[in-house]
């Protein structure tokens, strides 16, 4: 886990220099290593202090900082017999040699014919930029759990792992890099090819009984992928469906698994937390706050997911302190359920879509949030995770369950007669001897269970202001004191 930053020079200046910047820019996501390339030469150090870039001058240059997950972790950039790799992120299931190397492997003998067979063949979390003399090839999965950023201006076109380190060097427009895309970066600009996305498949009937032990079958491979490199993980925890699923599958998998759940004092919730992971049988670390709490970490949240979004905010907060409680308790990698309401119908949305547009506009409008959930969730997560050196990996957000999710009927998800949702996870649970008072609960977002929206809305009316607006002004006091 780390942080990539890539550029390539329009006017054929050296762009080591603005590497360097943008990885400076990122170093809360790697302090273990740190490294700068060009295709012919690379320089790893332990320190950016000690990353001296004066002997290289290149148009075209890429960074890496390093976090140490896993002790098959190495420093990058690497060098290939006529190029650099930066390759962030993970595969699953692992590889026995760390997944830079089993992509260097891949690469060969063409290496620019084979990059875009790496996006084809493996799943799991990962972005890459590949360094040649005349161009940059990049690629991202096809779900988009690990967040790639890309923008161009009259000098420079970029990557980063996030949109501060090219706000740095002067690049506003930034766009999130296209998920399942390969791209060739020169200095022309930057030019998509769709290799991977996510696509809508073809319906497929079927009844809840085997569909529900296909999904089971799914999710525990899934988990066990994710797993598999591990003795023991934290799970972030609410006591409901989704991260329910997720830990027992976790337990299933051999793996030591321990709940992590906060709240604001006094939230009704967090006595039914307690209560779910006793019935699961399971450790829980339970973190209480207040609304003091919520104002004080409020900058620091918002300069991480960098956008001043109430709902992004209003999850962002508990997920800062879940990642932040693991890293504490010495966990460095962290579960979550995110995935499974668009997946299986978590949103009331979805029944109310049903009663107005019927079946086929349900389907169509989940597979949209499917294919826009790493921009929604999964990069503010991935954010708020790295800061505190937690790697965020995701069981649901994996292709043959989104591809299984997708081809099912809109009814084996919600029951639009009695108002249920999630009806196949709900199946599922009960297959794996969950107890029904944690599968048969109604949904709770995550802000609201946790009285983080709740805590927000009464700080801003306390200024006068609506939560909107003063989110808005705290992102806005934070970005101009670091001149973005």
């Amino acid at each position: 886990m780390g942080a990539l930053s890539a550029a390539v020079s329009k006017r054929g200046k050296n762009a080591v220099s603005e590497v360097a910047a943008m990885l400076g820019e990122l170093a809360h996501r790697g302090m273990d290593a740190h490294g700068i390339a060009t295709s012919s030469w690379v320089k790893i150090t332990k320190s950016l202090d000690e990353l001296m870039i004066e002997e290289a001058d290149s148009d075209i240059a890429l960074g890496h900082n390093l976090s140490c997950i896993s002790l098959k972790d190495r420093p990058q950039p690497v060098l290939g017999k006529d190029f650099a790799l930066v390759f962030e992120g993970r595969i699953f299931p692992p590889p026995r040699v760390s997944g830079v190397d089993e992509i260097v492997g891949k690469l060969k003998p063409d290496t620019q014919k084979n990059a875009g067979k790496m996006i084809e063949k493996f799943d799991g979390s990962y972005v890459f930029a590949i360094a040649f003399p005349d161009k940059v090839i990049a690629g991202r999965d096809t779900l988009g759990t690990n967040p790639l950023y890309y923008g161009e201006n009259e000098t420079t076109c970029a990557m980063a792992s996030e949109r501060k380190a090219l706000w740095a060097i002067g690049i506003k427009n930034v766009g999130s890099f296209p998920l399942g895309n390969l791209a060739v970066i020169t200095r022309s600009g930057f030019s998509f090819k769709p290799i991977k996305p996510i696509t809508q498949p073809s319906l497929k009937r079927m009844k809840m009984e085997s569909a529900a032990k296909r999904l089971r079958g799914l999710l525990l491979k899934s988990t066990e992928a994710r797993v598999t490199d591990l003795e023991r993980v934290a799970v972030a925890f609410s006591g409901g469906l989704d991260s329910s699923v997720i830990a027992v599958l976790a337990k299933a998998c051999g793996v030591r698994v321990h709940l992590v759940s906060v709240g604001l004092e006094d939230q009704p919730e967090i006595r039914f937390v307690e209560e779910a992971a006793e019935e699961l049988g399971l450790p829980l670390h339970l973190t209480t706050y207040t609304p003091k709490d919520v104002e004080k970490v409020l900058p620091r949240v918002l300069w991480l997911i960098e956008e001043p979004n109430p709902m992004k905010v209003s999850v962002a907060i508990p997920f800062y302190w879940v990642a932040e409680t693991a890293s504490k308790l010495g966990y460095k990698v962290l579960l979550a359920g995110q995935g499974g309401d668009e997946l299986f119908g978590g949103y009331q949305r979805y029944l109310r879509e049903y009663a107005h547009h019927g079946a086929e506009a349900v389907r169509d409008a989940m597979y949209r949030d499917v294919a826009s959930s790493y921009e929604v969730n999964f990069q503010r997560d991935n954010q708020v995770c790295a800061f505190h050196k937690v790697e965020l990996r995701l069981p649901f957000a994996d292709r043959e369950i989104v591809d299984f999710s997708l081809s099912l009927p809109v009814d084996l998800k919600i029951d639009s007669v009695r108002g249920l949702r999630k009806i196949i996870l709900r199946a599922v649970a009960e297959m794996l001897g969950m107890p029904p008072f944690i599968f048969n609960r109604p949904k709770k977002a995550i802000q609201y269970a946790t009285g983080v929206d709740g805590a927000l809305r009464r700080l801003a009316r306390g200024k006068g202001l609506t939560s909107k607006e003063y989110i808005e002004k705290v992102f806005n006091e934070v970005y101009s004191r670091i001149g973005a």
